[in-house]
């Protein structure tokens, strides 16, 4: 991947050393990402991304004052694109479009971090908590807002807004539809930080460095375990942090992170050798 890709004006990719930056640029709609060229440009990205074994971190932000207004409320009024035609072509619109997005994210190995800069309604929203940390600017708006105009979140965002906040705020959230700040998505446990606007990309790529800095693999298979946290029963789960780790103690990866760590093997006494 190039240090800066612009995808058809919608997305930009720049790399950052092991850091990947996706931004979200579609201004008339506030990053809206039903949009077919936002949806098809992000996939693109998010697949570049998953393709280069360079790329360690991911930060996803919005361009402008919003992170992502989610669906093209225009296009839902009037009945175009996606959101045309009977309920069962809605449904096929579904999974063949914006449900390639949690179904991509889900198979990038690496840490994925959401910058919220503004509201992230929604499918916007939903895109934050397919992300595995999120960092929120003072300005951030989170709301799952789907309700408050007759509808559920297709793009199965609910499934990970429970996983993050739990089965009783997200509860809350859904139900009420209500925006948070990014001081109260923080005392609820939403966000990791919340910091002023003009720092937040700047945190998000202090702490995407940070991660970036350890070993890739363990990073990636310390991804693989928390996915697969509250889905397996111990057992399972037992079973697969012992072949796991197995790989790690063999592999030279780990060998030299322990090396550095430990520092060198004490030599005899030269009368023992």
């Amino acid at each position: 991947m190039s240090d800066a890709t612009e995808t058809a004006g919608t997305v930009r990719l720049e790399r950052r050393g092991a850091v990947a930056l996706l931004t979200l640029d579609a201004p008339k709609t506030r990053n809206a990402v039903t949009d077919p060229p936002v949806l098809a440009a992000l996939i693109a990205a998010l697949e570049e991304v998953g393709a280069d074994r360079g790329i360690r971190v991911l930060v996803v932000t919005g361009a402008g004052k919003a992170f992502s207004a989610g669906g093209n409320i225009h296009d839902i009024r009037n009945r175009r694109g996606m959101f045309a035609g009977p309920a069962d072509q809605v449904r096929n619109a579904y999974r063949d479009g914006v449900q390639r997005i949690p179904r991509t994210l889900a198979n990038l190995e690496i840490p994925v971090i959401a910058a919220i800069n503004g509201p992230a309604y929604g499918a916007g929203c939903d895109l934050a908590f397919m992300c595995d940390l999120r960092i929120a600017g003072e300005s951030a708006r989170i709301s799952s807002n789907f309700v408050r105009l007759g509808l559920i979140s297709g793009d199965g965002g609910l499934w990970f807004l429970s996983r993050a906040a739990g089965p009783a705020v997200a509860a809350e959230l859904a139900f009420t539809g209500r925006a948070v700040s990014g001081t109260e998505a923080a005392a609820l446990g939403l966000v990791s930080q919340v910091v002023p606007d003009g720092e937040l990309l700047p945190a998000a790529l202090a702490l995407a460095g940070e991660i970036a800095a350890n070993p890739p693999e363990a990073v990636r298979m310390t991804k693989r375990m928390l996915q697969q946290a509250g889905r397996v029963d111990l057992s399972t789960m037992l079973d697969m942090a012992a072949a796991l780790q197995g790989i790690c103690h063999v592999g030279e990866e780990s060998r030299a992170a322990i090396a550095a760590a430990a520092g060198p093997v004490p030599q005899p006494p030269a009368s023992e050798q």
